[in-house]
């Protein structure tokens, strides 16, 4: 079973609506009067639905091609430091030395998620990509 990589929709209005992370909650009052939302990040899917007025699903899996997964999974940042306001970076767009720290010291993620980084390595490395 593939794992959500992106929790994204796109509402009638053209509106794109994203949760990064398991509690967060995004709503947007559509022009045509009705309310969307969705929630659970990467862990889970949640979202409105109006059968009349439907979104369109614009998830992504990590099954899905890598070049598309690559640009689609985020990470939140809060900076070398950790003092800034978390930025939610496209893991394509991580520095090199940014993701061999996250495999060195977030042990707790899920094997999916780790595979993710070290896919992301080898892809730079296979394309001879550099920071």
């Amino acid at each position: 079973m593939a794992n959500l990589v992106l929790n994204r929709i796109k509402t009638p209005d053209g509106t794109i609506l994203t949760s990064y992370h398991r509690h967060d909650f995004v709503t947007h009052e559509d022009k045509n009067g009705l309310t969307y939302f969705i929630d659970g990040g990467t862990e889970f899917r949640k979202a409105s639905r109006h059968d009349d007025h439907p979104y369109e699903n614009l998830c992504v899996y990590d099954d899905d091609d890598f070049e598309i997964v690559r640009e689609s999974y985020h990470w939140g940042t809060r900076g070398i430091k950790g003092d800034q306001p978390v930025k939610w970076v496209a893991l394509s767009q991580l520095d090199t030395d940014h993701i061999e720290a996250i495999l060195e010291t977030e042990t707790y993620l899920k094997e999916h998620r780790l595979k993710l980084f070290r896919e992301e390595l080898a892809y730079r490395k296979e394309h001879k990509l550099t920071d």
